[in-house]
């Protein structure tokens, strides 16, 4: 049977995850409360936090350091991969502060996609996007400081432990879909490319479309990483852009790992390389104040890539590709990568272009599986679309 697990620091938080151990009980749920204190509370644990040390990939010993941040990393490392062990993992709920929230959250994301998750923060009100990262992390903010129990702290705990109990004893309905899962990247500004793509498709294949925002490109890559993911139309690659020249939507030195990893079918493209996102117009850096810029809207600003930076990430992409050995077909829209990028718009730049190009074709080893096409079109036009769909289930079924 499936179990509740129940994480925290019991040497100061016992009284709080017990209340939240029993609230869960309650409903029938089976639970086990999980100690990640290093200075007692054992007693009231089933699993003491000598037991998730044991898990650490390089030994106990590596939890024991003096340097209380480390420890909380060590710590950390080793409940991942106790938490990774543990077949009856129905559900886990953590409960913390800073250390707290720090030490639970990587074990969280590591769970599956789709695994009840609550993780209950005194930083749930901020930004959580290390927290939460490329997973389905719920974040309750508990108002009051996690520390004894209250008026306040009993409404919200006891409101997320009955939220991981009812996401565990009542799952979603189970859709019957024989189609196999395929990712796609899109953007604002290549949605008529991928929009197009997806109706050619979605006969054949179940179509998952992520917001390359930076945790859209992380989640895709980890849902890849997992299996769960039989193929990826990767349109939009701007995050790479984001990660080299400094904006704010990065998914990670790890963007195309996973193709890497996996070796699924993939058919990329430019999309969107020709910008770096901002968000207000304060939020650009001083050493940007000369570039040229688009104002999406009052929160998001778009600067375009220089020819040196579009040549740094054509090489970029060029060398990730060379570490895929499943098959690869990469498209070059000579007519722009976006909607920003076409004769008469904002960010039309042929020399721009013409640099990133260049360094692809500079870069990738071309195979007879890893091969780089080019296109005499927009990225947004429909022959684009229709030659990347085309590509895209002739590699899928070969």
């Amino acid at each position: 049977m499936s179990k509740a697990y129940v994480i925290g620091t019991c040497d100061t938080k016992a009284i709080e995850l017990c209340f939240v151990r029993d609230l869960i009980h309650a409903t029938g749920v089976e639970t086990v409360l999980v100690n990640v204190g290093t200075k007692g509370g054992e007693e009231v644990a089933d699993v003491p936090a000598s037991e998730v040390e044991m898990c650490h990939p390089d030994g106990p010993a590596s939890v024991f350091v003096n340097d209380r941040g480390q420890a909380v990393v060590e710590i950390s490392r080793a409940l991942r991969a106790f938490i990774l062990e543990q077949a009856d993992v129905g559900g886990v709920i953590g409960l913390g502060g800073s250390g707290g929230s720090g030490i639970i959250a990587p074990a969280l994301q590591a769970l599956h996609i789709g695994v009840p998750k609550v993780l209950v923060s005194t930083l749930a009100s901020g930004d959580v996007s290390a927290y939460v990262g490329p997973s389905d992390v719920n974040m309750f903010h508990p108002v009051t400081d996690v520390s004894g129990l209250n008026r306040v702290s009993r409404k919200v705990l006891g409101n997320a432990a009955h939220a991981i109990a009812g996401m565990m004893t009542w799952q979603p309905p189970v859709a019957i879909d024989t189609r196999p899962p395929i990712a796609l990247s899109m953007f604002g500004v290549t949605t008529p490319s991928v929009q197009a793509i997806t109706d050619t498709l979605q006969k054949d294949y179940d179509c998952l479309v992520f917001h390359a925002t930076g945790s859209g490109g992380r989640s895709m890559e980890q849902l890849i990483s997992q299996g769960d993911i039989s193929g990826v139309l990767d349109i939009t690659t701007t995050e790479i852009c984001d990660l080299l020249v400094g904006g704010v939507l990065s998914a990670g030195e790890e963007r195309l790992d996973s193709i890497a990893q996996t070796s699924v079918p993939y058919v990329g493209s430019c999309g969107a390389l020709d910008m770096v996102n901002f968000w207000g117009p304060d939020s650009v850096p001083d050493r940007f104040s000369d570039r040229l810029f688009y104002y999406h809207n009052a929160q998001v600003t778009l600067m375009r890539t220089t020819e040196a930076e579009s040549a740094q990430i054509g090489e970029w992409v060029g060398q990730k590709l060379n570490a895929c050995n499943g098959p690869v077909r990469f498209f070059i829209p000579l007519k722009g990568v976006s909607a920003l990028d076409a004769e008469g718009a904002p960010f039309w730049d042929p020399k721009a272009d013409a640099a990133l190009f260049q360094a692809l074709e500079d870069t990738v080893q071309q195979t007879e599986n890893r091969q780089l096409i080019k296109l005499d079109h927009h990225i947004n036009d429909p022959e684009f679309a229709a030659a990347a769909a085309a590509h895209f289930q002739a590699i899928a079924t070969a």
